[in-house]
């Protein structure tokens, strides 16, 4: 039986949401954006195995956090190397990885399955996407406008993104890539890329703004929860968690507060 990991590379600073931790950990409805893409991971009917990928000094707290059904592990200096560690760790027996932003804690569980079925069928290299509403400029180094791209043919990539095993395994050995993410990768190996359609709720919190656009948004779903999107709800930490949540701030409990 094929066996789907998901990978969540979350050791990123975050310097441009700010709060003074590292993003991964910034609050969003009382608990950590981290907590609330693992759940969301969690409930999805496709997803075997969990690997997160932790900044050195929180993979202690974070495994507190997500529970022992989740492995963490260090991450790397930049992003493509945590991914490379929590594929390494990941079961010898998975096939299919997604790779999923932390950042985009909101993502409903939904689209984590179609992406997921999406590489099951034998695609392999999914992407979920949205389309642009904005006008898109394409412009030289001088801010000089180069060409308006045609808004129809654009779309907006989000996560998670899925992918065979052995072709993201080669994309990573790739070195010197200029690329924004894992399918830029794969494209470099020649593999085709398809899509599937993404959703709206699983925009990526980069900025202030962004969080409390979340947080309205997580606010919306927990007052009408009939309403949701599928696969979504207040995030739930395992029992026997003893974490404690204040704004800005993570507590282990029995430790002092000062």
């Amino acid at each position: 039986m094929t066996r789907v990991v998901a990978i969540v590379p979350a050791a990123g600073k975050g310097l441009r949401l700010g709060g003074g931790v590292p993003k991964a950990l910034r609050l969003l409805g009382g608990r950590p954006l981290l907590v609330h893409a693992v759940e969301a991971l969690r409930r999805a009917t496709l997803v075997d195995d969990i690997v997160v990928a932790a900044p050195a000094a929180e993979v202690a707290l974070a495994a507190e956090l997500l529970g022992p059904s989740v492995r963490v592990v260090e991450g790397g200096a930049e992003r493509v190397d945590s991914c490379r560690l929590a594929l390494e760790a990941a079961p010898a027996a998975v096939d299919v990885v997604l790779v999923h932003d932390a950042a985009r804690a909101l993502t409903p569980s939904a689209l984590i399955d179609a992406v997921a079925a999406a590489v099951l069928a034998g695609a392999p290299a999914v992407i979920p996407v949205v389309a642009v509403t904005d006008t898109v400029r394409e412009v030289d180094p001088t801010g000089r406008v180069v060409r308006t791209p045609d808004r129809s043919l654009l779309r907006a990539v989000q996560t998670p993104q899925g992918f065979h095993r052995d072709v993201l395994a080669r994309a990573y050995a790739l070195e010197g890539l200029l690329v924004t993410d894992d399918a830029g990768m794969v494209e470099a190996l020649g593999v085709e890329v398809t899509t599937v359609p993404g959703h709206g709720d699983a925009f990526k919190v980069t900025t202030p703004a962004d969080l409390i656009l979340a947080e309205a948004l997580l606010a919306a779903r927990n007052a009408a929860p009939t309403r949701a999107s599928p696969g979504t709800g207040p995030p739930r930490l395992e029992k026997g968690s003893d974490v404690v949540f204040e704004e800005g701030k993570l507590f282990q409990e029995g430790n002092a507060r000062g």
